[in-house]
């Protein structure tokens, strides 16, 4: 399996294409005005408390106040406004909380305004970015993220990561981390910590309390509100999230970014520092790397698959609507219950990418294609569960209902990742009507071409509108040649004026059209 990781910059922003043996599997923007990141750590004020919520308004700096619930204050609330306010006055100069007298803890089920008052000052974290017309969502229960460990200050917890498994190797990274941890603060020992030795976690453990340190460095002249810990710049929080021995290339279009992540990837995995390659290039890396033409036809409304195949998904203010058709494929197998899973699985696989992809959250319905068979069900739940293993945000799945409808919800800390694929209609008299992109059409018509080949016709002749027909046929390698290449069998391309944009049909070397 290869993994590449494809890193466009622009002036404004820097894209991610994260590849899977060829296929787009994730894309993300870093977009140099967004100002409030998962992640970051924010000096602000208490706006008003509301105990009908149980949760506050605070103010970060954002048009529209940040949403703070009493669930997410964290137990240690009041020793962290002991130490905030004694820092940010200059009263406290040691930061290392090993004689700070910790307070005592909050209670579970209590009440916001007996904890919290207006214009009290509090450190913040973003747990959710701003969506739609909704402020942020915060936590005042910090933590500091580094790669094999996450800080947590004001806590005396050691957890290690459920993904994994060796119960030895749990206890022996516990032990390792319970050594080098210093009091005051509790550690999170993440996924890729397995195996690591001593050495590797106390250097990430120091860089963090470094950062730490240089937080409450700033509190004391700190204006209210205002950043005091920024996540490390997009193309280092993922490489940290995400980067294993699986990765075979990094592409940077961009040389001081290059330099930055051969920094990093030096620092975290030196043996794969030659893995980082600054592209040179005429033609733009996204291009170059076929990830134009994938986001063109993966983030419509209509999603094609193998074997002709399709989803439809749509949107609503409430949940996510995915539908899976089998189209109108040529099928061999033996009834139709085995079909219909066929078709489930591919469907599933799809679906598992188009939910990173589109960074889809809240709640996911899928109206698979309908099964008798209980053991075809739950062979569909279970590769479902396995498709969805890799991705990093928090979800649930439940088994097929009696309709066999299957229900998912999907952590969203980010807005849901919206790309427009339609163009505007050459053919349209009127202005704003819009048709799928060339590259759309394209690929239905290789899809259909590829359905006709199999009825083992000798002849066959493409008629398509004139934009089209150019496309398919100009420059070398053409689609049409690709074609040749790939079946042995050259397709005639006629233009006709008369066709509209969309419009194509196949002819066999009668003249008659291919239904």
């Amino acid at each position: 399996m290869d993994k590449e990781l494809i890193i466009r910059s622009s002036s404004d922003n820097v894209d991610f294409a994260l590849l899977k043996d060829g296929k787009l599997i994730e894309l993300q923007k870093d977009e140099s005005s967004n100002n409030f990141s998962v992640g970051d750590v924010f000096i602000a004020k208490i706006r008003k408390a509301v105990p009908g919520l149980n949760a506050a308004f605070v103010n970060v700096g954002y048009e529209k106040d940040a949403f703070l619930h009493y669930h997410d204050l964290g137990p240690k609330l009041p020793s962290l406004l002991k130490f905030t306010k004694r820092v940010s006055t200059g009263k406290l100069k040691d930061f290392s909380l090993k004689n700070f007298p910790f307070e005592k803890d909050i209670d579970k089920g209590g009440k916001i305004n007996d904890v919290l008052k207006s214009n009290q000052s509090l450190l913040v974290q973003i747990v959710k970015e701003p969506i739609s017309t909704k402020g942020p969502r915060i936590s005042s229960e910090l933590s500091i993220a580094g790669r094999y460990i996450v800080l947590v200050p004001f806590s005396d917890r050691i957890s290690i990561s459920q993904k994994i498994e060796s119960k030895d190797e749990k206890e022996r990274l516990k032990r390792l981390v319970k050594s080098i941890t210093p009091q005051g603060f509790g550690v999170i020992v993440r996924t890729v910590a397995e195996g690591k030795k001593v050495a590797e976690l106390d250097k990430d453990l120091q860089n963090l309390l470094g950062r730490w340190t240089a937080m409450c460095k700033k509190l004391h002249k700190a204006h209210h509100p205002s950043k005091v810990l920024g996540e490390l710049n997009k193309a280092s929080s993922l490489l940290r999230d995400i980067f294993n021995d699986t990765f075979t290339s990094i592409h940077v279009d961009d040389e001081e970014l290059y330099i930055q992540i051969k920094d990093y990837v030096q620092k975290i995995a030196p043996k794969k520092e030659s893995i980082v390659k600054l592209h040179q290039s005429n033609i733009p890396v996204f291009e170059k790397f076929g990830i134009e033409r994938q986001i063109k036809t993966s983030f419509g409304k209509t999603v094609s698959m193998a074997k002709g195949a399709y989803l439809v998904i749509e949107h609503t203010e409430a949940l996510h609507v995915v539908d899976v058709n089998s189209g109108n494929r040529s099928n061999k197998a033996k009834s139709q219950e085995d079909t219909a899973l066929e078709v489930n699985l591919i469907a599933a696989t799809e679906i598992a990418r188009q939910l990173r992809l589109r960074d889809m959250g809240g709640i996911i319905v899928v109206d698979f294609i309908d099964m008798t068979k209980a053991e075809n069900r739950k062979t569909l739940y279970n590769h479902l569960r396995e498709e969805m293993k890799d991705d990093r945000a928090k979800h649930k799945i439940l088994p097929p209902s009696k309709f066999g409808l299957v229900q998912i919800t999907r952590q969203r800390v980010r807005p849901e990742m919206n790309i427009k694929t339609r163009e505007e209609n050459p053919d349209a008299i009127i202005n704003g009507q819009e048709v799928e992109a060339p590259i759309g059409i394209v690929q239905k018509i290789t899809q259909d071409l590829e359905q006709l080949i199999k009825k083992d016709y000798k002849k066959m002749t493409l008629n398509t509108h004139p934009f089209i027909a150019a496309f398919i046929t100009k420059g070398f390698p053409s689609i049409r040649s690709k074609w040749f290449f790939e079946h042995k069998k050259w397709v005639k391309v006629l233009p006709r004026d008369a066709y509209t944009y969309l419009e194509y049909h196949f002819f066999d070397k009668d003249g008659n059209q291919i239904k």
